[in-house]
């Protein structure tokens, strides 16, 4: 491969178990990549390069025989996101309000990630606290998008995609409370699994979060599976995890399966672009012989509103400052997110309640008579690099939206968290930016989620080759978008 940077998880574990490849090889293919693209893309905060270095020599000392058995990512290079912790660093979550002393313990999740021998050679950026779909922040500055520098990654997890985007990683974390894993997998071309509540340990008190979860991005599907396998399993200190399962999806073909199509889950105001990316992506599970049908969820606003007031109160106000001093040091966007949040009033959120138990029976009756639903990511490619949900507005087809999450079709899938969501790239649109599509499973049903997404992928071809980027724009002309329902079902 021209460029060891984009060689796949999968890949090069073989290339490592074979001898063909060294994990010193691969470390320094990373790092000098990274040392390239950085001064553009952003995508890091902390970074331990020489660290990585000594780590991938001990990697390869595993591999050649010497000493302890190589265990499961032996030797792979993961970007951390610098939200959740690592004894010994620090972490900043992208605010200048961060006490950035060492951590005494390191999150759950990343202990996962180190007791596979994985090597984190650097923290992926955040937007401030990751309360935004952009990623900006006072402390570091713009991250960028590498398909499109004038745009956003997108957020939470921005600097985790970018980073694979661009190749300086092989694997990265992130977390997602109302879709800060599928968003930055969408606007950079990558995957990204938010997998059932509970399956993956959080830190507290954000475990007892129902809409929080953690998850792996990767640029294959295959990767993302990998990862995810992982992860996953209870820990003692998160007590809402779940007992051990492994993914191991059955088969390689869709024919069996029944798959329900929403172009704006009922309420979204959606980019024609990506309607039409979407329904290509329908007509390639069609192609591949499963059964697909339009859907009509009976969602309105009040799902958006709902999810914003539970975000709102638990999430704004977890960030708001004590002391008034500290007001000036926030980003706008993070300052308004804790304002409202600490404006929110105990009868709003039992309402947002109701909202959500009303969603989730819609959706279960939908999901009763298909094994997966299809819906995009982000219903525009993506905004600025530096667009600011704190003071900016949006639009979407001439119609106001709200900044923080109405160009992002994921929340609903955090506040019925219990299904599995898996991102992965559907189309590039015309201003190079890649578009997501979110494949979404029965309750717990990850086995399923994964089958059709490796298919697809299988089908579609990869996005990332040994030269890096590798995939053709699509081609929207001829394709009619003039009822709302798209005519998937033929």
């Amino acid at each position: 491969m021209s460029d060891l940077a984009y060689i796949s998880a999968s890949d090069a574990l073989a290339a490592f178990r074979a001898k063909r490849l060294s994990p010193v090889e691969l470390t320094d293919a990373i790092i000098a990549r990274a040392e390239r693209t950085e001064p553009d893309v952003n995508a890091f905060t902390y970074r331990y390069f020489e660290d990585a270095r000594a780590a991938a020599r001990n990697a390869e000392a595993r591999y050649m025989g010497h000493g302890a058995a190589p265990r499961l990512l032996e030797g792979l290079c993961v970007a951390v996101k610098d939200a959740g912790h690592i004894a010994g660093q620090p972490t900043s979550a992208g605010s200048l309000l961060s006490d950035t002393t060492p951590q005494p313990a390191t999150s759950p999740i990343n202990e996962r990630v180190l007791a596979t021998g994985a090597i984190v050679h650097a923290r992926s950026a955040t937007p401030e606290f990751s309360c935004a779909a952009v990623t900006w922040s006072k402390r570091w500055g713009v991250t960028r998008n590498p398909w499109n520098l004038d745009m956003t990654p997108g957020g939470s997890s921005g600097g985790a995609g970018a980073a694979l985007a661009v190749g300086s990683t092989t694997l990265s974390t992130g977390s997602d409370i109302g879709g800060s894993i599928r968003i930055p997998a969408s606007c950079c071309g990558v995957v990204g699994y938010k997998p059932p509540r509970g399956r993956n340990p959080v830190d507290a008190p954000f475990n007892l979060d129902p809409y929080c979860h953690t998850g792996p991005l990767a640029r294959t599907v295959a990767d993302a599976l990998l990862f995810q396998n992982c992860l996953s399993g209870p820990h003692p200190a998160d007590p809402c995890t779940l007992p051990k399962r492994q993914i191991k999806p059955s088969g390689q073909s869709v024919r069996d399966l029944k798959i329900a199509v929403s172009r704006d889950l009922g309420f979204f105001s959606v980019d024609p672009e990506v309607a039409a990316a979407l329904y290509l992506a329908a007509s390639q599970f069609r192609d591949m012989g499963a059964q697909v049908s339009d859907v009509e969820l009976p969602w309105t606003g009040d799902v958006l509103s709902a999810a914003l007031t539970h975000l709102r109160l638990i999430f704004g106000t977890s960030i708001a400052p004590e002391n008034d001093a500290d007001w000036p040091y926030m980003t706008p966007y993070a300052e308004r997110f804790a304002r409202e949040g600490l404006a929110v009033q105990p009868r709003d959120y039992v309402a947002a309640l109701s909202v959500v138990g009303e969603a989730g029976r819609s959706l279960g009756a939908i999901m009763g008579n298909f094994d997966l639903l299809l819906c995009p990511t982000t219903a525009i490619p993506a905004v600025k690099a530096d667009f600011d949900p704190g003071s900016e507005s949006l639009q979407i087809s001439g119609r106001s939206v709200d900044p923080m999450l109405g160009r992002v079709m994921t929340a609903p899938f955090n506040m019925l968290g219990t299904h599995p969501v898996l991102s992965l790239p559907m189309a590039l649109a015309r201003n190079g930016v890649p578009m997501g599509l979110q494949i979404v499973g029965r309750p717990f049903d990850e086995d399923t989620v994964f089958r059709a997404g490796l298919a697809f992928e299988r089908a579609r071809g990869a996005w990332f080759t040994g030269q890096g980027p590798k995939v053709k724009e699509l081609e929207l002309s001829g394709i009619e978008l003039k009822s709302r329902v798209l005519p998937v079902a033929g």
